[in-house]
């Protein structure tokens, strides 16, 4: 008998995708508070969609509960931050790959960029380009690989508004977006894959610069 996953209700979706953009942003930092009746006062709900979308954000390693610390944003130390990048490197070339192959659209990639540059604050930017990220990997025609990919991206998000904030880095990294896009464009899928990856341990080795060199190309 196949079995039916039961959808999140509306409340508890709507809670869920505001304190998760909130983190995403950095309008929530590592280690801060979630008190379930202050979050239910400002969005207007009960306390029980608010307590559905934390133990659903802790089971996506975004929040933590503790039974005597209560909700906390989770705080990445720089192991886990490599870890959550090693996996990047290892899944996300590989996926950017099978989308080129397949010969998937990218215009989602492309309208991402566009709003990059566009964008009017640092939040607004940052969602931009996890959105970018996303299209490029989404498309590989394996969808388990896609969902591996959107949580890891979202906790590897608690890394990278910490280390944007102490060394803004997004002129740089726009320019390797504009050549990630371009090869993969071109049907270059080793060459975007390769630049996706150099584009993604640049990075681990600005925000750690004692991590050691990643092996291989991706």
């Amino acid at each position: 008998m196949t079995s039916v996953s039961t959808p999140i209700p509306s409340r508890t979706q709507y809670v869920l995708d505001a304190i998760k953009h909130r983190i995403l942003t950095g309008q929530l930092t590592p280690g801060q508070a979630l008190v379930e009746t202050e979050l239910a006062a400002q969005f207007g709900v009960s306390k029980t969609p608010v307590r559905e979308a934390l133990k659903t954000l802790a089971g996506t390693g975004l929040v933590v509960m503790s039974q005597y610390k209560g909700v906390t944003v989770r705080r990445v130390d720089a192991d886990t931050a490599r870890e959550i990048y090693d996996v990047r490197l290892l899944l996300e070339p590989e996926a950017l790959r099978r989308s080129v192959r397949r010969g998937a659209s990218l215009d989602a990639a492309r309208d991402a960029l566009t709003r990059a540059d566009d964008a009017n604050d640092t939040a607004e930017r940052s969602l931009a380009n996890r959105e970018f990220h996303r299209a490029l990997s989404m498309p590989c025609g394996n969808p388990l690989l896609g969902r591996m990919l959107d949580e890891v991206r979202d906790q590897a998000a608690l890394v990278s508004t910490v280390a944007w904030a102490a060394e803004p880095s997004w002129e740089r990294e726009a320019a390797e977006h504009r050549e990630i896009l371009r090869l993969a464009l071109e049907g270059d899928a080793d060459g975007a894959a390769r630049t996706l990856h150099a584009h993604i341990a640049s990075f681990v080795r600005r925000a750690f610069p004692e991590a050691p060199e990643q092996e291989g190309q991706a």
